[in-house]
């Protein structure tokens, strides 16, 4: 069965060899696709699940760890930032901070003692309290800031590679995202992504991606990697071929559908992508990715984990609406197995589940910035190097 939107009706599968391996340093991703690294999601047991819908053909990022709270060993933080067994070979973790000095110290952590393979850098995040103390989306406002955080994170790196993601800009009137493309290439990254909305948009509207064909334009000796309304293994299609990219990094889109990669897989080599689960076969997903919580966190943790996912699975098949209270109270794996199990299984994926929102609301902001940010946009004086965050 193929299961598309109108969106994407007459979207033709990969032709041989259109699509070239995405190449980070050593790492070789092929087909070129990248989880997006999203905070309280892509923890160890999420990219495990995800992998296995793969056969761990692409890259798993880590959620955003703080640099401070690593290097001060800080216990949550030190949980999130672990690896799976599963994750010998690629293991990728995304690093948030504001002050060049502590980035430098957990990038050599993580290569010495942890011996990570990839690191990503955080230059998106839109939340308020991560922009109002100069981090994330807001440091690419400050060039030269921007570069002395790349840089010392480059160097401290060696040979492990680097890569960087941002935004657009703090909003359409204030732009930002050429300048950071261009810094991370001067810099020695080994890759740019680009999700196409402004700060301001936080996750409303569509993505641009005009200005990720834009940006490919710039950034000419290292890949651009697009982000932004991949929600079906044929937007990733669109967007390769629409704007040039190198690579796609799938976000919400695999929120509570795991198996969207083994998806994104087919098509971008060319075979038809599996048939999408019943209700069945989802159910199944999501019993076994409360497991994998509950294995890493401690069953008490690992289900009130599993609680905001429950209606990302079940979205849009009919009836399931009326558990999701039950459900966003569970306390064990027992009380999941028996809030699902009189639901039926033989009932076919609904096509309206495949474009619906996830995770995050429709509205916008007014981006919050350190006071004389905007007015003083050559400093690259650090604002705060926070103790920790939690960005999205």
């Amino acid at each position: 069965m193929d299961l598309r939107s109108p969106l994407n009706a007459g979207v033709a599968l990969a032709r041989p060899g259109e699509f070239a391996a995405l190449r980070i340093g050593e790492l070789v991703v092929d087909p070129p696709v990248v989880l997006a690294p999203m905070a309280g999601i892509t923890n160890a047991p999420f990219r495990t699940l995800c992998r296995r819908f793969s056969a761990d053909r692409c890259l798993y990022v880590s959620e955003m760890i703080t640099a401070r709270a690593f290097v001060e060993g800080h216990a949550r933080t030190m949980k999130l930032a672990s690896f799976g067994k599963d994750e010998a070979e690629r293991r990728s973790i995304q690093l948030y901070g504001t002050d060049p000095a502590t980035l430098a110290r957990a990038t050599r952590i993580l290569v010495e003692d942890w011996g990570v393979h990839h690191i990503d850098m955080n230059f998106g995040c839109p939340v308020r309290k991560v922009t109002a103390a100069g981090g994330g989306a807001a440091i690419p406002v400050r060039p030269r800031l921007l570069q002395k955080i790349v840089r010392s994170v480059v160097q401290s790196a060696g040979a492990v590679p680097v890569t960087i993601k941002f935004r657009k800009g703090i909003d359409e009137s204030l732009s930002t995202f050429l300048d950071a493309g261009r810094i991370g290439q001067e810099e020695g990254v080994r890759a740019v992504a680009l999700h196409a909305r402004t700060a301001a948009q936080l996750y409303s509207g569509e993505a641009d991606w005009n200005a990720i064909a834009e940006l490919k334009q710039r950034v000419t000796t290292i890949p651009v990697l697009g982000n932004g309304d991949v929600f079906e293994c044929w937007d990733a299609l669109r967007m390769l071929r629409q704007t040039g990219c190198d690579g796609v990094v799938v976000g919400r889109g695999c929120l509570g559908r795991p198996w969207l990669f083994g998806e994104l897989c087919a098509v971008l080599t060319g075979q038809p992508p599996p048939p999408p689960p019943d209700l069945g076969a989802v159910l199944d997903t999501l019993r076994e990715h409360a497991r994998l919580l509950a294995d890493f966190f401690g069953e008490r943790e690992g289900l009130l984990q599993i609680r905001k996912f429950t209606g990302w699975y079940l979205k849009g098949f009919p009836g399931t609406k009326r558990l999701l209270p039950a459900l966003h109270l569970v306390h064990t794996l027992a009380e999941l197995d028996a809030l699902l199990a009189p639901l039926p299984r033989d009932v076919a994926y609904p096509e309206v589940a495949l474009r619906a929102r996830r995770c995050k609301d429709g509205r916008t902001q007014t981006v919050s910035l350190p006071d004389g940010f905007l007015t003083a946009r050559d400093e690259d004086l650090v604002v705060e190097d926070p103790e920790h965050v939690d960005g999205g």
